[in-house]
């Protein structure tokens, strides 16, 4: 553990994605930079993303990607660090990666990779890290601004915060940087776990349990918005990649609608069977396109039943409303505790788009998760972390 100087140009509180960025971009600058994190490991929610692997970026990220209460705000950053930027760092530290879904890239061995990768970029780049160093105190002091912390007393010109939001409190999220934005008069959104499985009530929870663990195709929808990815049963109610989109959508007391056969006309192709196997179970018909016992538990669930040839037209079209129209009103969410991100924050128009300071205290910027931007499911929050971090480096 080295000693804190007593001044330097920069520090920045926080060595998560964007604060690792943002340190080794100013570092690069010739910037004298302290890189301060208050848990005993820096880039935490990167070792545990991605199944472990790390979706470190989205090849196709766009401003579309992102929600936010100024939908403009996240522009200027991604127009000025692509995916591709991040992507050519990772190359040269030859690390092997992969596409797993169209856009979505990940580690082909590990997440630590990409941590080890920042943390020399962070060595190269002549950046003092510490970690394990709680901050005390914070205020504002010639110019700049003073740092007490449990290693000690530190002064810098610029101070940038990101220490992320509220989700995953055992990875170390605090709501730090909230409380400092309100302390210094700027505006704070609600916010909630967004990127989260939903819970269900016990009167849909307790058939469906009997399929935990297991995955379905499925469009959700919600409050205008639709994704077309799997659901996962889970013993607490209903996950996968699908959910997890739709939730940064969705309000309490609010409505979601599965299509569970998003790629077939059911009410045709039962028609069709109708015909042709007339004898055919509706259990088996379904079979053929989710788990045997997928279809039993849902047959079971809405008291569907019969041969095809005992089933009318209104009959048939009743049984494809029920799985492709379904409605789930979830009693929650699993909360901070699994999501990936927290939805809402410090308001955007509370700092510049281009550098990241606060318009209210001129040398304290804030960067990443703790604004008000959050990103689609798929690596699309990584490189939001990147870019704000890599563009608040360059004011700094």
């Amino acid at each position: 553990m080295s000693q804190l100087p007593q001044q330097v140009d920069v520090v920045v509180i926080g060595a998560g994605a964007s604060g690792l960025m943002c340190a080794i971009t100013a570092g690069y600058r010739g910037r004298s930079v302290l890189l301060l994190e208050h848990s005993n490991k820096a880039g935490r929610k990167i070792l545990m993303s991605g199944g472990g692997r790390c979706n470190f970026t989205h090849m196709f990220s766009t401003p579309a990607n992102f929600l936010s209460s100024n939908p403009h705000f996240c522009k200027s950053a991604l127009s000025r660090y692509k995916p591709q930027d991040f992507v050519d760092m990772v190359d040269r530290h030859g690390i092997d990666y992969h596409e797993k879904t169209p856009g979505q890239l990940f580690c082909d061995i590990s997440s630590k990779e990409i941590l080890q990768m920042l943390l020399t970029e962070v060595d190269w780049a002549g950046v003092q890290l510490e970690i394990g160093c709680a901050i005390e105190q914070i205020e504002p002091q010639g110019g700049g601004y003073q740092v007490a912390t449990a290693l000690g007393v530190v002064g810098c010109k610029s101070l940038v915060i990101a220490t992320g939001g509220l989700s995953i409190p055992n990875g170390g999220a605090t709501g730090f940087a909230y409380e400092l934005a309100e302390r210094f008069g700027m505006a704070v959104t609600d916010r909630r776990a967004a990127l989260v499985p939903f819970t269900l009530q016990p009167d849909l929870l307790t058939p469906l349990k009997e399929l935990s663990g297991v995955a379905q195709p499925a469009r959700v929808s919600c409050d205008g918005m639709s994704f077309k990815e799997p659901i996962l049963f889970t013993h607490r109610g209903i996950s996968g990649p699908s959910v997890l989109q739709i939730s940064s959508y969705w309000t309490p007391g609010s409505t979601v609608e599965i299509d569970l056969l998003p790629d077939l006309d059911l009410a045709e192709l039962l028609k069709t069977q109708r015909s042709e196997h007339p004898r055919w179970s509706l259990e088996r018909s379904l079979s053929e396109h989710m788990s045997k016992r997928t279809a039993q538990i849902l047959c079971d669930l809405w008291q569907l039943s019969g041969e095809l040839g005992q089933l009318s037209n209104e009959r048939i079209d009743e049984i494809a409303t029920a799985l492709k129209q379904w409605q789930v009103k979830p009693s929650g969410t699993e909360g901070y505790r699994t999501a990936e991100v927290t939805i809402g924050g410090i308001e955007t128009d509370e700092v510049s788009q281009k550098t990241f300071e606060a318009k209210k205290a001129p040398g304290l910027y804030f960067i990443g998760e703790c604004l008000d931007v959050t990103g689609h499911l798929g690596g699309h929050n990584f490189q939001w972390a990147w870019a704000s971090g890599y563009c608040c480096g360059q004011a700094v």
